[in-house]
């Protein structure tokens, strides 16, 4: 699937979309999620406003977007590919009875971090053996 982003940084609800690639026959077993990028990421969170914003703040914190950094010499996103090394490119959840199996407050958002752009998104399942 495709995922267009927004803004440089950007976190975008993908649960729904996911959910609708699982087969209605798929009975049991593992949905992996997985952005085909190298400067966005996907996290298994809470889709609440604030938390997306400590996100945010957080990643700028730990990484700042202007410092010195090589990589910025070829293209001026090396804080980018860094943040996503404290992110997953890839999450798996487990799929029960057709349905993903994420607890109340979960969602699966993929993190832009060198947007706008649009990603492609991998999701495969596995069955239950």
């Amino acid at each position: 699937m495709e995922v267009e982003t927004r803004d440089r940084f950007d976190i975008v609800d993908v649960t729904d979309e996911v959910a609708k690639a699982v087969p209605d026959d798929f009975g049991a077993g593992l949905c992996t999620v997985f952005v085909q990028h190298t400067t966005a990421g996907v996290i298994v969170n809470e889709h609440e406003d604030r938390l997306l914003s400590d996100i945010e703040a957080y990643l700028q914190e730990v990484v700042p977007q202007w410092d010195d950094y090589a990589h910025d010499a070829i293209d001026d996103n090396a804080d980018s590919h860094l943040r996503t090394l404290l992110l997953d490119e890839s999450v798996s959840v487990p799929v029960r009875e057709g349905s993903l199996a994420l607890g109340t407050w979960q969602s699966i958002l993929l993190v832009e971090c060198d947007g706008p752009r649009t990603r492609s998104v991998s999701v495969t399942w596995t069955p239950s053996a």
